[in-house]
């Protein structure tokens, strides 16, 4: 399931209010703080408690290369 595009313009990370990345089928991602926002049933679920930390450099840069793979 993908998410609008007009939703994905409009969305904003919770908590430095910066762009997400999206990552299709995944996560809404913020690669400033390396946090994954998950989607779950095509909501995007944008609670900072709730954010997953990524702190692996392969695992930021899966994440930033299949978000810049998405066509929109």
């Amino acid at each position: 399931m993908s998410l609008d595009a007009k939703l994905l313009d409009i969305l904003v990370c919770p908590e430095d209010h910066g762009t997400l990345e999206y990552v299709p089928g995944e996560c809404l991602y913020n690669a400033r703080l390396r946090r994954a926002y998950p989607i779950v049933d095509g909501i995007p679920v944008l609670l900072v408690d709730e954010a997953v930390p990524v702190t692996d450099d392969a695992e930021h840069d899966r994440l930033l290369s299949a978000a810049r793979a998405d066509p929109r």
